[in-house]
């Protein structure tokens, strides 16, 4: 195929193609990134009970520091992961809640009904089976490990499955999965701070709203952004908020918007293009012509998707798997039994398992109902159930929540026992269910 055919077949692409393109190279990113964080969550585990499972634990406690003098941080490379490097994780968090509450899945009312009512129940009915099983001692501290889904892990599945699952199960799934994260920053936010430094959090809040001025004024420049974000970031960690909140809200700052109206970038393509063509072909005028066109393109991309496309990749390929490697190694001692019996261990793994398809299911079937959502029209309840185990697979934002409810008490080596039973026998159930699905479909 020449350039020419190129072209022409970029034109002729349906319009529900081109509109889509963004979700279809978001799901391409975090699926095979999916695959990735599973082999790093492997490699963890098997370091974590080698032989060498000493060195796993003191690599990532070894503190690291940047900065000079009082301006100078010195933390743990488990710390800086957890709460720099995941700051930039939360950051594209926002930045894809921001886009698909102005353009994507949660826009209206109608479309983000279905998968807020869903994610609702996901939340709810897994915090609340928890509770029920975790009893009255500390272990209630977890009640927010179930409620969260790994939009990586679920994507990676249904990329596995193939194409004959709908792409309407996979906008489901990420839809729901953004709700999700809203509810999981929340509950960050809210109940998993303590000791507030008022001055270091107003000098954040003072910052985001320089931020929000500069998008007003019409700065696109996101080098403008990265360094406001890295000083906001710097003042709500010593506030004692947890830095992730900052990437998140940040996110909310920057512009949506292109610097350059659509009708004075047609008319100065079109204007271009004739340049192009009264050109004498590979001369320095059609050369220089090519150029302008090219940067007026770029210029078009607002901020937020231009900085969203350049850091999706290292958050999928490194930011991550780094979070799995640091974070995953649970060392698996002791009586099984005993473990497989914890409350710690049941109530996490429960409830990603069977509290969080359940949730999703039943409060998006009522809310249908009910009147409140409707479901879309190419999917029906099996795949919806399956859909929903997959949610499941709680993972990333489980084992982060995880980390801030237990500390470093053995709580936490239970509950990240439980992550990795629950999210597992989720996929596996999810992965069934859909293929099951798609199999009794293609049948009819």
């Amino acid at each position: 195929m020449n350039s020419y055919s190129g072209v022409a077949s970029a034109v002729q692409e349906p319009a529900i193609d081109f509109l889509t393109a963004p979700f279809r190279r978001f799901a391409r990113i975090e699926a095979s990134g999916g695959i990735l964080l599973l082999l790093c969550t492997a490699i963890a585990l098997i370091w974590a009970n080698s032989p060498w499972a000493e060195s796993y634990h003191s690599i990532w406690e070894a503190k690291f520091t940047i900065g000079v003098g009082i301006f100078s941080l010195t933390q743990s490379y488990h710390h800086w992961i957890n709460d720099g490097l995941m700051s930039i994780f939360f950051f594209l968090m926002g930045l894809e809640i921001k886009r698909e509450v102005l353009v994507g899945e949660l826009s209206s009312l109608k479309s983000a009904a279905f998968p807020f009512l869903a994610a609702l129940g996901g939340s709810f009915i897994p915090a609340a089976a928890y509770l029920l099983l975790a009893g009255g001692n500390d272990v209630w501290r977890g009640w927010a490990i179930p409620m969260a889904t790994d939009i990586a892990f679920a994507l990676g599945v249904l990329a596995l499955l193939g194409d004959g699952i709908p792409a309407v199960v996979k906008i489901f799934v990420t839809a729901l999965a953004i709700v999700d994260d809203i509810f999981g920053v929340l509950v960050i936010a809210l109940f998993y701070t303590v000791g507030i430094s008022w001055l270091s959090l107003a000098l954040g809040l003072l910052g985001l709203a320089i931020s929000c001025a500069a998008n007003y004024l019409g700065v696109r420049k996101p080098i403008v952004y990265g360094i406001i974000g890295a000083l906001v970031w710097f003042a709500v960690l010593k506030s004692g908020v947890h830095a992730t909140i900052a990437g998140v809200l940040m996110a909310f700052t920057i512009p949506a918007s292109s610097p350059t109206s659509r009708s004075a970038f047609l008319r100065t393509s079109r204007s271009l293009l004739h340049r192009i063509e009264a050109a004498e072909e590979h001369s320095t005028e059609e050369h220089d012509a090519f150029r302008e066109l090219e940067s007026g393109g770029a210029c078009m991309q607002s901020p937020l998707h231009r900085i969203e496309h350049s850091i999706q990749p290292w958050i999928s390929f490194l930011i991550m798997p780094l979070f799995a490697l640091a974070n995953a190694g649970v060392h698996v001692g002791g009586s099984i039994s005993e473990i497989l019996t914890s409350r710690a261990m049941l109530a996490v793994a429960l409830g990603l398992l069977l509290g969080k398809p359940l949730g999703i299911t039943a409060f998006a079937w009522f809310g249908t109902k009910l009147g409140l959502a409707t479901r879309p029209p190419q999917v029906n309840w099996r795949q919806i159930f399956g859909a929903s185990c997959l949610c499941g697979i709680g993972f990333t934002m489980s084992l982060f929540i995880a980390g801030l409810a237990f500390g470093k008490s053995e709580l936490l080596e239970l509950a990240k026992i439980g992550i990795l039973t629950g999210s597992i026998l989720a996929g596996i159930a999810g992965a069934v269910i859909l293929g099951r699905a798609q199999t009794m479909r293609e049948r009819e």
